[in-house]
């Protein structure tokens, strides 16, 4: 998710209808990097993918668009372009306890659960942005102690540094991210999981926490966001990149410039849905059947056919989360 929180708007006990998917916790706003408005149609589904892949990185728990899409209908749309399998991120309070319940209760999904690190500085602040009380930072990386054990829980995460809306002045809210981001490197190395992580304009504090503390067997840097050296930096490290619809924007030669660097080995696809839509639908909503968008980027960075990027992406997501099993 990018750095923006969102808001609070329901409790953990949320929707409990054994008949149906929970209801989202949380709504994208209808504005956009400074537009007062933007585009909340549906971008038409590209054409289907050669080998399916995966999303290994989305929020359900967040409704967008004019019409609100039902969980149903996102994992139908995703698997008609092939996209066969998602894997949802819950990463605050309310959005993990939703996505534990999404998962008790949806075979087709897996997710993972975390204090995403913007959370956790307000964790350790004690009030949200509308001044509402939030737990202490400790109790709610025990919720998430908890929560990721149960039924379809594939990953930690997200959890990182975010150094974009933090301040270099507050130090508390630096300590938090700081600690909040050792604890789930624990947890993860301690349930055998791996590990997402949101890095925003922190690369190298990233890598020298994961250094010092030993970066659990399977480390992914969810959204890549660095350059070629970053790239490397990672990749001989032994960690995986996943890369979302930012790869396909124009100003994101970066991006591009790291996927070439380093090639298909280690390199999964995600939407971060229903963020960063990848070109040309850029602030509309996104889902992850616009995948074939952000696959089709890879293949032309990486310098690789369509189909054997497809297969090596899906290969290197099974490798990381052992689902699905074929």
């Amino acid at each position: 998710m990018p750095g923006q929180t969102a808001p609070h708007d329901s409790g953990p006990g949320v929707d409990r209808d054994a008949a149906a998917a929970p209801r989202p916790v949380h709504e994208r706003s209808a504005a956009d990097a400074g537009r007062p408005r933007r585009d909340r149609s549906w971008p038409p589904a590209p054409d289907p993918l050669p080998f399916p892949v995966i999303d290994n990185h989305c929020h359900l728990d967040f409704a967008d668009g004019d019409e609100h899409l039902d969980v149903d209908e996102h994992i139908e749309r995703a698997r008609a372009v092939g996209v066969d399998a998602m894997i949802t991120i819950g990463s605050d309070r309310e959005a993990a306890h939703w996505t534990a319940d999404l998962l008790a209760r949806e075979p087709r999904l897996r997710g993972g659960v975390a204090v995403h690190p913007n959370e956790a500085a307000l964790h350790a602040r004690g009030t949200d942005h509308e001044g509402r009380e939030m737990i202490p930072l400790d109790e709610a990386i025990a919720e998430i102690d908890r929560l990721v054990r149960g039924p379809g829980m594939v990953v930690v995460g997200e959890t990182g540094l975010d150094w974009f809306r933090t301040s270099r002045k507050d130090e508390r809210a630096r300590t938090a991210q700081l600690d909040a981001f050792r604890a789930h490197i624990a947890l993860a190395k301690e349930t055998g999981l791996p590990l997402q992580i949101h890095d925003r304009d922190a690369h190298r504090d990233v890598l020298e926490v994961l250094d010092a503390d030993g970066a659990p067997e399977r480390t992914v840097l969810h959204c890549f966001s660095g350059d070629a050296e970053f790239a490397r930096a990672c990749v001989d490290r032994g960690f995986y990149l996943s890369f979302a619809g930012t790869a396909t924007f124009k100003n994101a030669e970066n991006l591009r410039a790291a996927l070439a660097e380093v090639g298909i080995g280690r390199v999964m696809v995600e939407t971060d849905a229903p963020f960063l839509t990848p070109a040309p639908y850029r602030g509309r909503p996104n889902s992850s059947y616009l995948i074939p968008l952000t696959m089709a980027q890879i293949a032309e960075s990486t310098g690789t056919e369509l189909e054997a990027a497809c297969r090596a992406v899906r290969a290197t997501t099974r490798e990381v989360y052992g689902w699905p099993a074929a």
